[in-house]
């Protein structure tokens, strides 16, 4: 089985949902990573602090079969290409991976099933 690694940088409010999204379009486990955007646009300053928006990094290793399914609802869902949203997707192929659970995989295998 191909893997990828999904990547969905998103706001911070949209951190639940996201994950919510992405598991029920077939992914598992989720490693969710804290950042900010620090845009082209210049940020408000409020008191001396620039404000910059807060992100949510979603990192998923997911089955290449199973990888656009997700990344779809994720796109649909949160409306990525709205040009208002800060949120961008991707996908990096994986050439090794170690450490995937049984469960985890088993799960992936009925998923895939049922998208062929």
């Amino acid at each position: 089985m191909k893997f990828v690694a999904l990547v969905a940088i998103i706001p911070n409010e949209m951190e639940e949902k996201g994950v919510e999204i992405a598991k029920n379009a077939g992914a598992g486990a989720v490693t969710i990573i804290s950042g900010k955007n620090i845009g082209l646009k210049e940020k408000k300053i409020f008191f001396g602090v620039t404000l910059e928006e807060a992100m949510s990094i979603l990192l998923f290793i997911l089955p290449r079969k199973l990888s656009l399914k997700v990344l779809r609802a994720l796109k649909n869902e949160l409306n990525v290409e709205d040009t208002e949203n800060s949120s961008i997707i991707f996908t990096l192929p994986l050439e090794h991976v170690v450490g995937i659970n049984k469960e985890e995989l088993h799960k992936f295998e009925s998923e895939i099933k049922t998208i062929l």
